[in-house]
């Protein structure tokens, strides 16, 4: 009888979906892979509601996956997603071309689903451009679009955690000139280049590098994901697209970190699968097999009710 107990307690459905997860969190940390050189991978946010200045309330954040190096676009937060293409052969496809992916913030292209860590980067840089702004805009803060030139300076010329280098040092492969008067000189053609080779090279270590270690640090509290069969299809190692009920409208990949293993009931006719809900009028109906039984309460007359399908 003991076991008997625990066995229908372990697989009661309604005990797992309320349950408290006390293990850690399944999905070891995926990491995105390091682009080969800048501005073939991107990333790309948007910062919105600020107050209005010179018409524009919102900022397009376009952010170098390589060298870390953004670019922040003043823009109105009505943009249309034909104004987002001129803006970004404007600033991006002009000086840099086509790159080879576009990692969005508001979509699951590479990122699998909920999983921030792989989508930290303009994440970071956004804060540290509002930190910016905060400290320098005027009291009405209606005048940020000034500092924003300056404030993408400020953040592309300060070296990076990751790659140990500002990201102007390694897309330039030189820091910026300050002085009023400067003299050049002459840089064979084949020395540049054997320099921009050697700072590209020395990023991606730095980048490989500081991966591992974050990785490390966030698999700490990470465990190896179950493996799930049936009901549901594997489109990474990280995410399963399931079958829903067909009422359910959404049908995104979930991300195994949200998902539990189902222990497997061996008592017969334990659990019983319903049939779905008609829906009416946007409401969830079932059909009624026969009233059982009815009584007054409360001044309200009020039915026992057999349900077709369940039991």
């Amino acid at each position: 009888m003991t076991q008997l107990i625990k066995d229908y307690v372990s697989s009661c459905q309604q005990c797992s979906r309320n349950e408290n997860i006390h293990h850690k969190k399944f999905g070891l940390l995926k990491h995105l892979p390091i682009p080969n050189g800048p501005w073939i991978c991107l990333a790309m946010d948007f910062i919105t509601q600020f107050p209005l200045s010179n018409s524009f309330d919102s900022i397009l954040v376009i952010g170098d996956r390589f060298s870390k190096m953004s670019v922040f676009i003043p823009k109105m937060s009505s943009i249309t997603s034909l104004d987002l293409a001129h803006l970004f052969i404007k600033n991006i496809f002009s000086k840099h071309g086509l790159p080879s992916s576009i990692q969005l913030k508001i979509s699951r292209d590479l990122s699998t689903a909920y999983h921030p860590e792989t989508d930290g980067q303009t994440d970071r840089v956004n804060q540290i451009l509002e930190q910016y702004l905060w400290m320098y805009v005027s009291y009405h803060q209606d005048d940020w679009i000034t500092w924003l030139p300056l404030g993408a300076f400020s953040y592309n010329n300060s070296d990076h955690s990751s790659t140990k280098q500002s990201p102007f040092f390694t897309f330039y492969g030189r820091d910026p000139h300050f002085d009023s008067v400067h003299i050049t000189q002459d840089t064979p053609a084949g020395k540049l280049s054997t320099k921009f080779q050697s700072v590209q090279q020395g990023v991606k270590r730095e980048l490989e590098v500081a991966i591992n270690r974050f990785k490390r640090y966030a698999d700490k509290s990470r465990a190896s994901p179950p493996v799930f069969n049936p009901g549901g299809m594997k489109v990474s190692t990280h995410a399963y697209h399931l079958k829903l009920p067909s009422q359910w409208r959404s049908n995104h990949p979930v991300s195994i970190s949200l998902l539990e293993p189902v222990k497997t009931s061996t008592i017969q006719n334990q659990h019983q699968e319903h049939p779905p809900p008609i829906i009416i009028e946007e409401e969830e109906e079932w059909e009624v097999s026969q009233i059982l039984d009815s009584k007054h309460k409360i001044g309200k007359l009020w039915y026992l009710v057999e349900w077709k399908g369940f039991s």
